[in-house]
């Protein structure tokens, strides 16, 4: 993973595409900084919750900048968004991702609201990547009502 981000660094920065490059620079900064931090490399996986983290903080920011009138700010973020989204494994589509949930509530046996956090847990953990955090919340609230 971190071969292929340095890989389109570098695509980036000979094409001028001035926003990936900031984003792809502010990622690897992010996965070293890590990597001191741990004392030690990341693998895909590591770096794939990273990208899921930009992702998240981007979209917060997308939030309060349309708040705020800020259309140029908004415009931006979601260009980043985009960038990052590429680095994602497939994402599940929404009729999966309600049949995924319906298999783990079953098989867990659960039945309320109070259940979700063991759902949820569960889910994110088996579609690693795959599944939007948010989104899943949602699917599962409603399908344990």
């Amino acid at each position: 993973m971190k071969e292929r981000l340095q890989k389109d660094l570098k695509a980036a920065l000979k094409a001028r595409q001035t926003e990936r490059l900031a984003t792809l620079r502010l990622l690897l900064s992010q996965i070293k900084n890590e990597e001191i931090s741990r004392g030690k490399e990341l693998v895909s996986k590591d770096v794939l919750v990273l990208v899921q983290r930009g992702i998240k903080t981007r979209r917060d920011s997308v939030e309060q900048f349309e708040r705020g009138g800020r259309t140029d700010l908004v415009a931006r973020e979601k260009e980043q968004i985009a960038v990052l989204e590429d680095y994602l494994p497939q994402q599940l589509s929404d009729q999966e991702l309600k049949q995924a949930a319906l298999n783990i509530i079953q098989e867990l046996k659960a039945e309320t609201k109070k259940d979700m956090g063991k759902v949820m847990k569960a889910l994110l953990e088996r579609h690693a990547g795959k599944v939007d955090g948010r989104q899943a919340s949602q699917t599962v609230a409603s399908l344990l009502k």
